[in-house]
């Protein structure tokens, strides 16, 4: 059994939400950490509280792969 691990960390909730939604319509299941306590700290998140981007440790080479592509 595996466990979720973290992808990536984003500043701002769009980002993290964008990255999340583009790798769940790939077929990677991934969910944000922190998202809501980020949003304490102000709409836009920011460096002090970064939102999570977690993923299964399975998935997680893919779920790279995938937002590399979509960096190009």
């Amino acid at each position: 059994m595996s466990g979720l691990v973290e992808l990536t960390k984003f500043t701002t909730r769009v980002e993290a939400d964008l990255a999340r939604l583009y790798l769940e319509d790939e077929g990677v299941h991934a969910v944000l950490f922190d998202a809501e306590t980020s949003n304490f700290y102000g709409f836009f998140g920011g460096p002090f509280m970064p939102i999570r981007l977690m993923v299964l440790d399975e998935d997680l080479e893919l779920a790279r792969e995938l937002l590399a592509k979509d960096e190009r």
